[in-house]
């Protein structure tokens, strides 16, 4: 299957379950609930205040070399929207990336999408853990502090 039949298949709109491909091109399906929405808000919010000049794209496609996988939240620079505009999947990831991590989330799982991402051009990987923990991942492995958002522990886990 192909990103564009799934998000043009009328089944499988207004699903309450995050949609992505695997290499293969079969679905996946998580189901995310409203705490997992709250952090999202969140987490939007914050980028945009912090980063108005670009873009904060919610549940964002990225064609990598696993398949198509879906950001929770993403912020891209507008360079990176001048040239890539709002295509479905993007060919390369935005410079940020978030995952909120779900109970169905595995740890391997997870690990794998930070290094998708960051293979698929990303600057910075948050994942966030609704148990109000946080971990920051660049080219470098785990840092301490983003730059993008410095002090972003601090504006979701409130």
């Amino acid at each position: 299957m192909e990103w564009s039949e799934v998000i043009d298949n009328p089944l499988l709109q207004n699903l309450p379950f995050k949609i992505e491909l695997n290499k293969f091109g079969k679905l996946l399906m998580s189901p995310a609930s409203n705490s997992h929405g709250r952090f999202q808000g969140r987490i939007a919010g914050a980028l945009w205040q912090r980063q108005p000049e670009g873009e904060v794209i919610t549940e964002c496609s990225i064609q990598t070399s696993e398949g198509v996988k879906v950001a929770d939240v993403a912020w891209a620079s507008a360079a990176f929207i001048a040239e890539f505009g709002y295509v479905t999947p993007y060919p390369k990831a935005p410079e940020l990336c978030v995952e909120i991590v779900s109970p169905s989330n595995s740890k391997i799982e997870i690990a794998e999408k930070v290094e998708l991402y960051l293979a698929k051009g990303a600057q910075e990987v948050w994942v966030v853990y609704e148990n109000n923990r946080m971990e920051i991942f660049a080219h470098v492995g785990q840092i301490e502090q983003s730059k993008f958002a410095p002090d972003i522990k601090t504006k979701i886990f409130r």
